[in-house]
């Protein structure tokens, strides 16, 4: 603990030079730089086809539990890779609206038992999604992603008319399609700005649901806007301390679930609520609270970590052994980092730019929380 202070010098060191992440555009301006961090902080709707096509087996061992099973994988990896944002998960056994993947991966294991029947109903789905998204802050992503199955759609009213109002909301409606294309998701996904593809086989599926995991590009003409947020620390107290006293956590009152007291948690700098985990949105103040490591990893998509070189075997002339998992090159070619010359297997060159997002050579010499 004595080294405390020290590590936190070093750690705001980071962002002692911030200004030099904004880059100007060919007319000298930083707006667009600006607009890209900003729309890093996403909304995504999903929508789950509920109607009997759902109970078809041509994925195994059907549709619905296929797409579940897919779900909480894409889950686990949005918030990894978009840890500040938001995602809201509509089928026709649940609702849920929330950061936190787990309550998501609960609710996705509780849907298997949906009971499908009948027709689906676009125009129902995308009205309820338009009346959540159209409340969120405009300098955030409004996405909608929908997981068609059947090949009609029974709807209320003209749906033509909601995909006009979808797009002046500027919300992002992507469409995958487990049987055939449609003519209305085409239509659907070309004026609001998403995509539409129709899936070949339960990988081609699951690599679709991967492409939605990255942030869209950000629209010119999206709001700028300051974000308050709160950085609060984990605390424990101490049994031996006579002011230490135990309290509940919000999250825990929150979910219903069997309240107890603890000594430990995240504090907000605000209100002084408890939470047991980051991020969360304070329920008492709205203050926004994550960890610094979340805010960094948010921005990895927008500064990416630049491809090493290949150089092939024979000619290198470093160490012999890959400086990620530590064993001897025994493949063709090696990938040395441009910065810190250091040298990786064709495995960790993968995993550094596919998961990692940074280079640990860098990370070992010159830590900042931006290589997080």
């Amino acid at each position: 603990m004595d080294d405390e202070p020290e590590r936190t010098k070093r750690w705001e060191g980071g962002y002692e030079r911030t200004w030099e992440i904004l880059k100007e555009d060919e007319s000298g301006s930083l707006k667009a730089t600006i607009e890209d961090i900003l729309f890093k902080m996403r909304h995504l709707y999903v929508v789950i086809d509920g109607s009997r096509t759902m109970e078809d087996q041509d994925l195994k061992p059907n549709r619905l539990t296929c797409t579940l099973k897919l779900l909480e994988y894409f889950v686990e990896e949005y918030f990894d890779q978009n840890p500040i944002s938001q995602v809201i998960i509509s089928a026709e056994v649940f609702y849920l609206f929330a950061g936190n993947p787990k309550k998501h991966i609960v609710a996705l294991k509780k849907a298997v038992d949906m009971n499908c029947q009948g027709e689906p109903s676009l125009y129902n789905s995308l009205n309820l999604a338009m009346q959540t998204l159209k409340h969120m802050p405009g300098h955030t992503s409004r996405e909608v992603l929908i997981v068609f199955s059947s090949l009609t759609t029974c709807d209320p009213a003209n749906i033509y008319e909601l995909i006009k109002s979808l797009k002046a909301m500027k919300i992002r409606v992507s469409v995958i399609g487990l049987s055939a294309e449609v003519r209305v998701c085409t239509v659907l996904t070309r004026e609001t700005g998403g995509t539409y593809h129709v899936i070949l086989d339960e990988s081609h599926y699951k690599e679709l649901l991967m492409h939605h995991v990255s942030p869209p590009p950000a629209s010119s003409s999206s709001e700028c806007s300051l974000i308050r947020m709160g950085f609060p620390q984990h605390t424990i107290a101490s049994l031996s301390d006579q002011d230490a006293k135990p309290s509940f956590s919000m999250a825990q009152l929150e979910n219903n679930s069997e309240p107890c007291l603890t000594l430990d948690g995240y504090f907000c700098p605000q209100c002084r609520a408890k939470y047991s985990e980051l991020p969360v949105e304070c329920k008492i103040c709205g203050l926004t609270l994550v960890s610094a490591p979340h805010l960094a990893r948010s921005y990895h998509h927008l500064f990416p970590l630049d491809a090493f070189q290949e150089i092939p075997l024979e000619e290198y002339q470093g160490e012999r052994y890959c400086q990620g998992c530590q064993a001897e090159f025994k493949d063709q070619s090696v990938f040395v980092c441009k910065m810190c010359k250091n040298a990786f297997c064709v495995e960790c060159d993968m995993f550094v730019h596919d998961s990692l997002h940074c280079c640990p050579g860098c990370i070992h010499e010159h830590p900042t929380p931006a290589s997080v």
